[in-house]
């Protein structure tokens, strides 16, 4: 955010540069509505710690054409990035099952504590819209088959989505929640984090194969 590129004419090696430096990238339009926030493990141990993130305002999806181009986007990403994983819901909704401010121990002040560390250690809940990958789908396995037509859809290269309700902005509703719940109860909630009891997954993706491709 500290430098301005002039649409059409910006230096793509300077930003290659940048990028090589940092090893992130993160971009907002002139609007302040649009982000994209790109962040890869490129040269750790675990290369699922990383992240491709894209917000924008949730007026867009009440559109259908937008709903329609918004997966297909999504799916390719996935593809170029070769993730097993993408979610897209509320931000807020993110924000309540991801991470929690707890106390610190000597009594002074507080810290963030995420619940998940990544989806290694499984998925923190279900959003708007979930896509698994290979090791999401070898995972669920036959439960997948389980979820009702209209909540599942088979897409490109093996993946599936997996959404709730039809509206982002059905989340953290008596009626998204409880269909995010009949779904979880469908996929095993052992796959899931607990947020009453802070429990986490006992049922996790194998993603051994990423260490070896990484």
């Amino acid at each position: 955010m500290d430098e301005q590129c002039e649409p059409g004419s910006f230096d793509l090696d300077a930003l290659a540069a940048y990028y090589d430096e940092s090893k992130r990238f993160f971009i907002g339009a002139k609007t302040d509505r649009d982000f994209i926030h790109f962040s890869p493990e490129r040269h750790g141990k675990y290369p699922f710690i990383g992240s491709f993130s894209w917000y924008t305002s949730v007026v867009e999806a009440r559109k259908a054409q937008w709903r329609e181009a918004h997966l297909r986007q999504v799916v390719e990403i996935m593809h170029l990035l070769g993730s097993p994983l993408a979610q897209s819901g509320l931000d807020d909704d993110f924000q309540r099952k991801r991470d929690r401010i707890e106390p610190n121990e000597d009594g002074f002040g507080s810290k963030l504590v995420f619940n998940l560390r990544d989806y290694s250690e499984g998925l923190d809940g279900l959003y708007w819209r979930n896509i698994f990958g290979a090791p999401f789908v070898d995972l669920f396995g036959p439960r997948l088959d389980a979820i009702p037509a209209s909540q599942r859809q088979s897409l490109d290269g093996g993946l599936v989505l997996v959404q709730p309700y039809e509206l982002p902005t059905q989340a953290m509703t008596a009626e998204g929640d409880a269909a995010e719940g009949q779904l979880i109860a469908t996929l095993g909630r052992d796959a899931f984090f607990d947020l009453p009891t802070l429990t986490k997954p006992t049922r996790v993706p194998d993603v051994s194969w990423m260490l070896h491709k990484h």
